[in-house]
């Protein structure tokens, strides 16, 4: 089993900033790939920005390229989103999860383990 537990969401200003933390239990983030994703109430899950499990690649959505980091630390089983320049879109549930699948981890679909999630909500 893998369990994945969100936190770090919170109500921010627009222009402002949070960490998400994504952290595992029940098996260590080596090897395996995760990635972040949000849905807004009436819309779909929607990527956000995905690592590698060794790091060294990154992908991000292009709403959030420039403005939101993804980093991983191993040792500790967790995965960070630092969030800036947050926008009033960004308003959202965030989600984590994790896959061992080495291929395209932009997709939702290729996620077998998420997270409860975390509120994030951004205001005007």
């Amino acid at each position: 089993q893998v369990q994945l537990v969100e936190s770090g969401g919170g109500l921010v200003q627009a222009g402002g900033s949070l960490r998400l933390s994504c952290a595992a239990s029940g098996r260590t983030f080596i090897r395996v790939a995760v990635g972040w994703f949000r849905q807004a109430p009436g819309k779909e899950r929607e990527f956000v920005a995905a690592i590698s499990w060794r790091g060294s690649s990154t992908y991000y959505a292009d709403s959030v390229k420039g403005r939101f980091t993804i980093s991983r630390d191993n040792a500790k089983n967790t995965v960070y989103l630092q969030m800036n320049s947050l926008k009033p879109e960004d308003t959202a549930v965030y989600y984590c999860a994790a896959t061992a699948f080495d291929g395209d981890i932009v997709s939702k679909d290729s996620y077998g383990y998420w997270g409860q999630g975390t509120q994030v909500t951004v205001s005007s």
